[in-house]
């Protein structure tokens, strides 16, 4: 009991020496007309504090999440699937992870971490019925820490890992993934009509949630003057640009995790062979709290298991281990700040070093006329031999964790010819045109990257392939592109819509299939033919068994199926077949309801799901996008839009107040001109 004393005072003592280093007097928040605000501070630090302060006026709710999942107190909020969390937290032992990075992190990101700390726990004391557990607070570094390390285990896919090891469908582990996606774009002034150079980022996030952008600008006198987008807990820009340079990231897939099959003793079932020993297996246990109904809480014993290869897992097929480099690195939040700061391609690529981002493309440019792409990530050596992109045997030292792979062994593309870079989750080399990319046999193949094309990417390589310069209203067009390729490039090929007779059809299949052939491909508001392909593609994703694989063609009665049950469909919700992509979906906020365009994997995709009344609502895609053009001297021109707007709280003047720009294709223009934005500010406070 004591002991627990002494732990909670010091844990209370970090977080008020951390409060005491920073005067909310020196920090200004400046909102603009749109409520983005724009934090200017003395130092760093300050900067980071007025961030955690902001964000927190705006999403303290959605802010709280990953931070009571840092804590493993999420199932005392959310109950049993909250629980799911905190078990996930102990399975990957992010409390000693984080506690041993705090100690090896830089004094200079330490002060960060301590002052987004300070920020966050400032903002809950002064508005406490915004607390959704009021136990869970003050929070200290090692808190915030744990939330980056499980956000990162996300982004590596540690989540679909353990689910699917849980429950034992072990097929579903190949290494094939949910390809929604986002883009990036970056084009040299060579091939510009105006000589500057562009940079389009645009993420695919989710509209809502703790992965939602949050559009920030942080200014200090240290040098950090940086726009863009973060997550809720974040304490830096994660993409946008600085007064030199920018980058986007889009979602990559090289082999991030691996999993080894574990062959126990017949005679101990707590030991693993490994070669000729038999090795026992690591064995703790965490006490979960989860809410019941009725305010009533229940604690839970669970087994955590480790082997030498990692978190462990036992089903009724076996038992099975993982490893991903988040097990061991936690320093991505850290690497961000230092491409933040970066104020050159020199120094941007040196940021880049020191690989601890588990893993994303990065296309980046700057105002010296550079473009490049990497296909980036924190990836591990493998011996040759085995098949790594499947389960392998866990009974060799052979296939122990061994390291990672360089900087310089990553697929990268610098400057090529064609003055054009891009990624939209396709393959690390198709990252511009023909003969300017990559050439896979230099790379290591145990690194797994995986070869695609998606339907955004090869309609932006047809697109980009009529222009010998872009203007920058090109540059917006092809960005804001809604029509499909000729061809379609979707994991589940639904070309026979298109190609196959009609003859072949019920003639209640027919009439679906006829209003789909006779779609041009442009998924506007106003057309008919995208909700009916949308509704055949989602039955045949959700409800068909189909294979789990990179791609599959489903047989005509598969298409049968999906058509009789898209007309039966449309019949009952809308009484007629001919409904437009407007009716079906919509951008919805609050009381607000929009017609939505656009489809799932054109450029300028949205995914929906199901809404009410047999209409479908916006959740996945278009959200936070920003458009730089670089001159090679004076600041970038930028111009941004956010889905709904700065805040997430009802009631607030920019709740939803970005809509209508981002509806109509639209944006808002910027600057990282922090006098400029003090002069047209909206409002000016500080953190207190």
């Amino acid at each position: 009991m004591i002991k627990k004393l002494h732990v909670c005072l010091g844990l209370l003592l970090m977080a008020f020496q951390a409060v005491s280093q920073i005067n909310p007097d020196n920090i200004e928040i400046i909102r603009d007309k749109w409520g983005v605000p724009h934090i200017y501070a003395p130092t760093d630090a300050e900067v980071a504090y007025g961030l955690a302060w902001a964000h927190s006026e705006d999403d303290f709710e959605t802010i709280q999440l990953p931070l009571l999942s840092g804590k493993q107190m999420l199932g005392q909020h959310l109950g049993k699937d909250g629980a799911g969390v905190d078990y996930v937290v102990h399975l990957l032992r992010l409390d000693q992870l984080a506690r041993s990075y705090y100690e090896s992190m830089s004094p200079e990101f330490r002060e960060i971490v301590k002052a987004y700390t300070a920020g966050i726990n400032a903002f809950a004391e002064h508005n406490p019925k915004r607390i959704l557990l009021k136990k869970a607070f003050p929070i200290n570094e090692i808190d915030v820490l744990k939330a980056y390390g499980i956000s990162l285990a996300v982004i590596s896919g540690a989540d679909q890992t353990i689910k699917h090891l849980v429950t034992g469908d072990l097929e579903k582990l190949d290494k094939t993934v949910n390809r929604n996606g986002s883009n990036a774009i970056a084009l040299s002034s060579e091939r510009t009509s105006d000589d500057l150079t562009y940079l389009a980022i645009n993420s695919h996030q989710p509209l809502e949630g703790p992965s939602a952008w949050y559009e920030a600008h942080l200014v200090s006198e240290q040098g950090w003057n940086m726009m863009g987008g973060l997550f809720p807990g974040g304490p830096v820009i994660f993409h946008g640009t600085n007064e030199n340079l920018g980058w986007a990231h889009t979602v990559n897939y090289p082999d991030k995790i691996d999993v080894y099959n574990l062959e126990l003793n017949p005679s101990n079932a707590s030991q693993y062979r490994l070669d000729d020993e038999w090795v026992d297996l690591e064995v703790t246990y965490a006490k979960l709290k989860v809410k019941l109904p009725l305010g009533l809480k229940l604690s839970v014993k669970k087994e955590i298991l480790w082997s030498k290869f990692g978190p462990t897992i036992k089903n009724d097929k076996g038992t099975y281990s993982f490893h991903m480099s988040t097990l061991e690195d936690i320093g991505a939040i850290e690497q961000w700040y230092r491409m933040n700061k970066s104020q050159s391609f020199d120094e941007f690529k040196a940021a880049l070093t020191d690989v601890s981002i588990p893993g994303f493309n990065i296309v980046y440019a700057d105002k010296e006329s550079n473009i490049y792409h990497v296909g980036y990530g924190k990836i591990p050596k493998r011996a040759k031999g085995y098949e790594w992109q499947k389960i392998v045997p866990g009974n060799t030292k052979e296939v122990l964790p061994n390291g990672y792979h360089s900087f310089e062994d990553l697929p990268a593309n610098e400057n090529p010819k064609s003055g054009f870079i891009f990624n939209m989750n396709n393959s690390a080399f198709s990252s511009s045109t023909n003969g300017s990319n990559p050439l896979i046999d230099k790379y290591d193949p145990t690194m797994g990257y995986l070869q695609w094309e998606n339907n955004r990417s090869t309609r932006m390589l047809n697109l980009i392939g009529q222009y010998d310069n872009v203007s920058y209203d090109d540059f917006k067009t092809m960005k804001y592109d809604i029509t499909l390729p000729d061809s379609l490039v979707y994991p589940i090929d639904i070309n026979g819509l298109w190609s196959l007779s009609s003859d072949k059809f019920s003639d209640k299949a027919a009439e679906v299939k006829a209003i789909i052939e006779s779609w041009d491909k442009v998924a506007a508001a106003n057309s008919v033919g995208p909700a009916q392909a949308t509704i055949v593609y989602y039955f045949l994703q959700k409800e068909l068994e189909i294979p789990y694989r990179s791609y599959y063609r489903p047989n005509i009665q598969q298409l049968e199926i999906a058509l009789s049950k898209t007309h039966d469909y449309f019949m009952k919700h809308f009484k007629r077949l001919n409904v437009e992509m407007g009716e079906f979906q919509l951008l919805v906020r609050g009381d607000k309801e929009f017609p939505m365009q656009a489809v799932d994997d054109v450029i300028a995709s949205i995914r929906s799901a199901p809404y009410k009344k047999g209409r479908y609502r916006a959740i996945q895609g278009e959200s936070y996008i920003m458009m730089v053009r670089y001159p090679e001297n004076g600041l970038p021109i930028i111009e941004t839009v956010n889905v709904y707007g700065a805040s997430n709280v009802q009631g607030s003047a920019h709740f939803d107040d970005q809509m209508p720009l981002f509806l109509s294709q639209e944006l808002k223009s910027m600057t990282l001109d922090i006098e400029k934005v003090r002069e047209e500010a909206e409002s000016i406070y500080n953190p207190k």
